[in-house]
């Protein structure tokens, strides 16, 4: 079995968060998925919760940050061609997400970002097949 993934991550209006989402084409398991909480998929192995920040405490004794003031990661996904990274930036951007840095263009890898409606941040990236420059 391959190993699968929960992004778990804090949101204030979980309505708002997924109507968010459902713009940039992702969908939603109800199986897993209730007024506290929602799975929303990124591939068969990839998926993140979207959890309301009462029950997201549930899980921690630590403070919840505010990803507007605040990073602790950066959710990084493939894109297949520097075309859908701008396409999925842009989606993000019309759904009401923030832009904070222009894309970056490395010739072999092209990378753009946002953050979403909570203010956590985003990148989708484009690696050429061929790989890296060697050094």
């Amino acid at each position: 079995m391959a190993t699968q993934i929960f992004v778990n991550l804090s949101v204030k209006n979980l309505e708002k968060s997924k109507a968010f989402f459902n713009k940039l084409g992702y969908t939603f398991n109800p199986q897993f998925s209730d007024e506290k909480a929602a799975c929303m998929v990124i591939s068969d192995t990839i998926y993140v919760m979207l959890l309301t920040v009462p029950f997201f405490q549930t899980f921690t004794k630590k403070e919840i940050i505010d990803a507007h003031k605040s990073i602790e990661c950066t959710v990084c996904l493939s894109a297949d061609s520097k075309d859908a990274v701008d396409e999925m930036v842009n989606k993000a951007q019309a759904a009401g997400a923030t832009i904070p840095n222009p894309a970056s263009n490395y010739g072999f890898m092209y990378q753009h970002s946002f953050e979403d409606l909570d203010g956590h941040h985003w990148e989708f990236v484009w690696m050429d097949p061929n790989g890296a420059p060697e050094h």
